[in-house]
């Protein structure tokens, strides 16, 4: 659930679909092929090319390698949501502000954990926000 507090920041009341808790860095702005289309077509910008390619090399990579853990994450929610719901598991509930996980806790059931997360989300809008419990 989105929710605004009294000082137009934006925050996200959810159930935590996975039992573990998701680790999201900040990318950064700008990229190491951020500066190719300045190069020209002549020999030496054809190296200096295939130099920073070679470099950008580790970068594909790795982005691969993030594609594949999405992809498996996304195939592990059905399942993980359904053993939650079939044999009663509790949930987790979190707020975050934007991406930032600000606070969890533990919560009952599927219906337990969506009035909970009404209330917190009404507490947020009214301006009285959960105290921080996750660490950065």
């Amino acid at each position: 659930m989105k929710v605004r507090d009294p000082d137009g920041r934006t925050w996200r009341v959810t159930r935590r679909w996975v039992p573990w808790r998701r680790r999201l860095r900040e990318l950064p702005d700008a990229g190491p092929l951020d500066g190719l289309n300045g190069l020209g077509d002549d020999p030496v910008s054809a190296i200096i090319a295939i130099v920073l390619l070679v470099l950008a090399l580790p970068l594909v990579i790795l982005a691969l390698f993030v594609a594949l853990e999405l992809l498996l994450l996304l195939l592990l929610i059905p399942f993980a949501a359904l053993a939650r719901v079939a044999f009663g598991a509790h949930w987790t509930i979190e707020a975050r502000r934007g991406f930032t996980i600000w606070w969890d806790a533990p919560s009952g059931g599927w219906r337990e954990s969506g009035e909970q997360i009404r209330a917190v989300a009404r507490a947020i809008h009214e301006g009285q926000p959960p105290p921080r419990t996750v660490e950065d």
